[in-house]
């Protein structure tokens, strides 16, 4: 067990899952090769809803996603039917590792963690996240470090366009951001001896959602083409090779830990969960859709017949149409269980086009999480193990696409993550039982000599002390 604080080095790997980290890649990564030979490694169980956003806050708050008030990358505002905003750090009710060290005085840099916009100000530097907006001014705090940022990138990139049929475009994309976020991560590390510093790299996800189908040959879509497959391995290798230039740089009295958020694997279809609402009589359209993938919130409802409506996602969030509460509410607010029992016992009953069940698994979020705050949805729904997605649109005439009803999408989340953590002085791998992503935030303070807040719901990882 650490007895005197430690500087922690962060690296995370957004949507990377043990099988492709520690097996299916690890050959051709000799960087990751060497530094596990010295880790303690295994797989990171990720929050529900297993989703960048709220992942990476669940991890560094040491709180679930309810009692933070983030269920995703969206949210309904209360009293409206279609008015939806996106996470910021600033609406985190409970303070991130680098919130807990600025207030100490420790110094940090966190480039790209989510929630990251607009960029929160710490006791170093912060660089935004992928949600930032184009044409932002305030994603890097200091704001005066801009132009250095730029300067050493060669002009920075937040995310790439995916969910798109130009894939040679995308993938040209995906390796010039990761390129710089990686040569910007460098120029920070050897500004000063940060006590905390953590990197987010949202393109390993990217390129699952992008390529899956090209190496994977157990993917419904699979496709023998060798381009794309050898892009996902050289993107790898890339990863591999930045990880190497930043490691080169860090002492050896240095925590690193190499996180990711929840895993991937292959999108089997989507599963219309406004057209299932809508052939139970849940939903009721004032006139039948008549273009296919019409957007729920952009056709006429009528709210008088309406019981539930649903978004899409990596799962469905169902809102039922509260008197009281929506504009236009019809359902007593006492009836809610019932409903959502009958409602799940017809969602189970549902069979995929191969006959199969489609296996929902409902969540109640105030049964799911300690507190519910912010805008929650009224339920949460996932499909076949997450394998296949909610589509929120509607028009289709049936309750089953093949692909996304938002673009071109290969992979969706799963929930094991990684974990690798090398501490000062280790000199052997051990290999350990699965862990849960809450715990991390603990962990790295207590490593850093900073007992967590008795509040904080994450307990430290023993065998990472």
């Amino acid at each position: 067990m650490t007895t005197t604080p430690e500087r922690v080095l962060v690296l995370g790997l957004d949507s990377v899952p043990p099988e492709l980290l520690f097996d299916r890649f690890r050959p051709m990564m000799p960087n990751l090769e060497r530094l596990l030979a010295r880790c303690q490694w295994g797989t990171l169980k990720a929050c529900d809803p297993p989703i960048t956003v709220p992942s990476w806050a669940v991890m560094f708050t040491g709180m679930d996603p309810g009692t933070l008030g983030i269920y995703g990358f969206r949210h309904r505002r209360p009293r409206t039917y279609w008015d939806t905003y996106s996470p910021s750090p600033q609406m985190l009710p409970h303070p991130p590792v680098w919130e807990v060290l600025t207030r100490l005085g420790k110094r940090c840099a966190v480039i790209g963690m989510p929630p990251g916009y607009p960029a929160p100000k710490i006791n170093g530097v912060y660089i935004s996240d992928f949600l930032t907006p184009e044409k932002a001014k305030d994603w890097v705090h200091p704001a005066s470090l801009a132009p250095e940022v730029l300067a050493v990138a060669g002009g920075y990139e937040f995310d790439v366009t995916f969910r798109a049929d130009d894939r040679d475009r995308i993938g040209a994309e995906l390796f010039a951001m990761t390129r710089k976020r990686w040569a910007v991560a460098r120029h920070f590390w050897q500004k000063e001896p940060w006590d905390f510093f953590a990197l987010h790299e949202i393109g390993p996800d990217r390129l699952h959602h992008t390529f899956w189908k090209y190496f994977d040959t157990a993917h419904p879509r699979y496709e023998n083409h060798p381009v794309f497959a050898k892009l996902v391995d050289d993107y790898y290798r890339l990863l591999d090779e930045e990880i190497g230039k930043l490691l080169a740089m860090v002492p050896d009295d240095v925590t690193i830990m190499v996180l990711s958020d929840h895993g991937s694997q292959g999108m089997d279809g989507c599963f219309c969960i406004n057209e299932w609402l809508i052939s139970k009589g849940y939903l009721t359209l004032k006139t039948p859709p008549t273009k296919r993938g019409t957007a729920i919130e952009k056709y006429p409802i009528d709210w008088s017949k309406t019981v539930a409506w649903g978004a899409g996602g990596y799962y469905a969030r169902i809102f039922f149409n509260v008197k009281g509460r929506e504009p236009e509410g019809i359902v007593p607010a006492a009836e809610i269980p019932t409903l959502t029992e009958k409602l799940g016992r017809e969602l189970a009953e549902v069979r995929r086009p191969d006959g199969q069940p489609l296996k929902p698994d409902v969540k109640i979020p105030s049964k799911t999480y300690r507190q519910v705050r912010g805008d929650a949805p009224d339920l949460m729904i996932y499909f076949g193990d997450l394998r296949w997605r909610s589509a929120g649109t509607i028009g289709y005439g049936g309750l089953f696409l093949e692909e996304n009803d938002t673009g071109p999408d290969d992979s969706v989340h799963s929930f094991d993550g990684v974990f690798a953590v090398r501490t000062p002085g280790a000199t052997a791998a051990r290999h350990l039982e699965p862990k849960v992503g809450i715990d991390i935030g603990p962990t790295i303070l207590k490593r850093m000599g900073v007992e967590p807040a008795a509040n904080v719901q994450g307990k430290p990882i023993p065998e990472l002390l």
